[in-house]
């Protein structure tokens, strides 16, 4: 495999129990917990090449796992991030994102263009936590708005435009003995240069059954996604189910889509072998 889609995927697999999260208004419940935690595993997922393909890939692949809690840097359930500003209710940190590479001579729609390379996606993220639900702690709503530049992973890595993905977040936390479940919905936005990106069909890649298109920016669909684990002693493990509804965007009649949504799911098992004699007052 090359190493973009091992970045890419390395990237996926360690968002994979990312069970989106918010604080009540008051005071958060916090815990002693190690500092830092360290394991290692393996993990499957199944993507597609790109949000509305008919050709998928399943990588397996080792998975690290990696918690820090610290006061600005943290790696948890929300995935590793920068804090910038923390209050009450409001919290703006760096978020990430990536995509994985396609291979054009496997996918019918795109055999004779060039490939696809791995993405990455980075940039501020507004998180502000709405409310406590039902009077327990373990059930919190927040709302976020990632605003990300994208870059090819590749050799001289492109710039390939931004994207915006306002969502709702649910957080339910101890569900069944120890599990935690996060539901997050939202649209998704991107600029016309990174719509063209995944969805442009240039005059030299046009074919009597693939017309050029030229794409533009703006509305690029709907998402949801569930995503569950849970740590059984010294093993962790986690799952995450996605679906984006491509109905209404602006891309939707280019000829390299050819589903109107698009499904991916993912799968991992580590096992945490190392741990920070220093303990610290954690939510997590």
């Amino acid at each position: 495999m090359r190493v973009g889609a091992a970045c890419a995927c390395g990237l996926a697999l360690a968002a994979l129990a990312g069970t989106v999260r918010a604080d009540e208004a008051s005071a958060p419940r916090l815990s002693p917990h190690p500092l830092w935690e360290f394991g290692l595993g393996v993990g499957a997922l199944d993507l597609p090449d790109y949000r509305g393909s008919d050709h998928s890939r399943v990588y397996v692949l080792p998975v690290p796992y990696v918690v820090y809690r610290g006061d600005w840097l943290k790696a948890d359930r929300d995935g590793a991030r920068a804090l910038l500003l923390k209050s009450e209710r409001i919290d703006v940190d760096l978020s990430a994102s990536a995509g994985v590479p396609t291979n054009s001579s496997d996918n019918e729609a795109r055999r004779g263009m060039d490939d696809l390379p791995a993405t990455v996606e980075l940039g501020p993220n507004l998180q502000v936590r709405l409310a406590n639900l039902g009077g327990q702690r373990d059930a919190r709503l927040d709302v976020r708005f990632p605003l990300r530049a994208a870059f090819t992973v590749e050799r001289s890595p492109q710039g390939i435009g931004f994207t915006f993905s306002p969502n709702l977040n649910l957080d339910l936390s101890n569900i069944a003995g120890g599990w935690h479940l996060g539901l997050l919905t939202g649209p998704f936005f991107a600029t016309q240069r990174y719509h063209q990106h995944y969805y442009g069909v240039d005059t030299a890649d046009a074919t009597p059954q693939r017309p050029a298109y030229q794409a533009r920016g703006g509305y690029g669909g709907w998402q949801a996604l569930a995503a569950a684990s849970r740590r059984f002693g010294n093993a962790w493990v986690g799952a995450f189910f996605r679906v984006d509804d491509l109905h209404g965007a602006v891309y939707e009649s280019s000829p390299l889509v050819r589903r109107t949504y698009a499904v991916a799911g993912g799968i991992a098992v580590a096992w945490v072998f190392a741990q920070s004699g220093r303990i610290v007052q954690s939510e997590d």
